[in-house]
């Protein structure tokens, strides 16, 4: 193998530096499928290399040597691969798939607990059109989206009463792009990526981010004012400062559907969403796009063309045997 079989692993690195520039840039639906994309082929290209330089030291333990029919001499001279890198690789994959196992696991029974969740709510309460939205009486400021079948919106009364009709419209459809575009898939995916390779965290938070902004596009226009739809998410985000959330239901905790950084997110995330809605919509801008793709593309190809010598070397070791 030779030295582009490092490029699965330096890749990841320059994503997470990247992530939040093409989130910020890119329209917010197009940033979310392009990162949510990314983040699966960067985490299994980089998961794949190491397996490869795992199996490449494997076949220089000399009982592995024997028992494949192969030559030691043959697979030196064909690979310059250690040993002891081929330890270390193999011990991250098993801690990669350790943590994408258990992040999985985690996933799926939030998932399922939140469909029981949701079973037990209330008889959906047709608040402004939206036969789907659950008003729960609390005095607490929040408002989030539970994944389950169908899927419900939970609003607090707290929250309604911080917002004026046209504003409560807003979090509507927020909500309701949260639940009809499936944006819990796009963060479930980010974050078992994230898992498998920990250089991916910072683009599994810019897929959290993108899809906050997606639903605020929608939000805006559905009401037909930009100006509007960010009245409405700076004045939720400073009544819920200034009281704080009602405890979640643990699914909706566990799956993260729509964190305090959404609606009524955290400081430093609301200003950057607000500033997007009182700027002209974002364009598609093609040269950081196709910069992005050809990267993710190099890292996949690179995954390839190892798995490619490996065989070849492999081949190589089996005659010489």
């Amino acid at each position: 193998m030779h030295v582009f079989v490092w490029l699965p692993l330096l890749i990841p690195a320059i994503a997470a530096l990247a992530a939040r520039p093409l989130a910020d840039r890119l329209p917010p639906r197009t940033a979310t499928w392009l990162l949510a994309a990314s983040s699966v082929i960067l985490a299994a290209a980089s998961c794949g290399v190491l397996g490869l330089l795992a199996v490449a030291a494997a076949v220089r333990i000399p009982f592995v040597d024997a028992a494949a029919g192969m030559s030691i001499h043959g697979v030196n001279s064909s690979d310059q691969a250690s040993v002891p890198l081929g330890v270390l690789a193999g011990a991250l994959l098993a801690a990669a798939a350790g943590a994408a196992v258990r992040a999985a696991w985690l996933r799926t029974t939030a998932l399922v607990a939140a469909h029981q969740h949701t079973r037990r709510l209330p008889r959906p309460s047709r608040l402004t059109g939206a036969a789907e939205a659950v008003v729960v009486q609390d005095d607490g400021v929040d408002a989030y989206t539970v994944p389950g079948w169908p899927s419900r919106i939970v609003v607090t009364s707290g929250m309604l009463a911080a917002l004026t009709q046209a504003e409560r419209e807003v979090l509507l459809a927020h909500e309701r792009t949260h639940a009809g575009s499936c944006h819990y898939l796009f963060t479930a995916v980010a974050r078992l990526a994230a898992a498998a390779n920990p250089l991916l965290t910072p683009v599994a938070s810019a897929i959290g981010y993108c899809v906050e902004r997606w639903a605020d596009e929608q939000a805006a226009a559905a009401a037909g004012s930009r100006p509007l739809a960010a009245r409405a998410i700076a004045k939720a985000a400073l009544a819920a400062t200034a009281a704080p959330a009602p405890p979640r239901a643990q699914p909706a905790v566990l799956l993260g559907a729509l964190p305090r950084a959404g609606f009524a997110g955290k400081p430093g995330v609301v200003p950057r969403r607000v500033a997007a809605l009182l700027s002209p919509p974002p364009r598609l801008r093609l040269v950081p796009l196709v910069l992005a793709v050809v990267l993710v593309a190099i890292a996949g190809l690179s995954a390839l063309d190892a798995a490619r010598d490996l065989h070849t070397m492999i081949e190589l070791a089996q005659s010489a045997g």
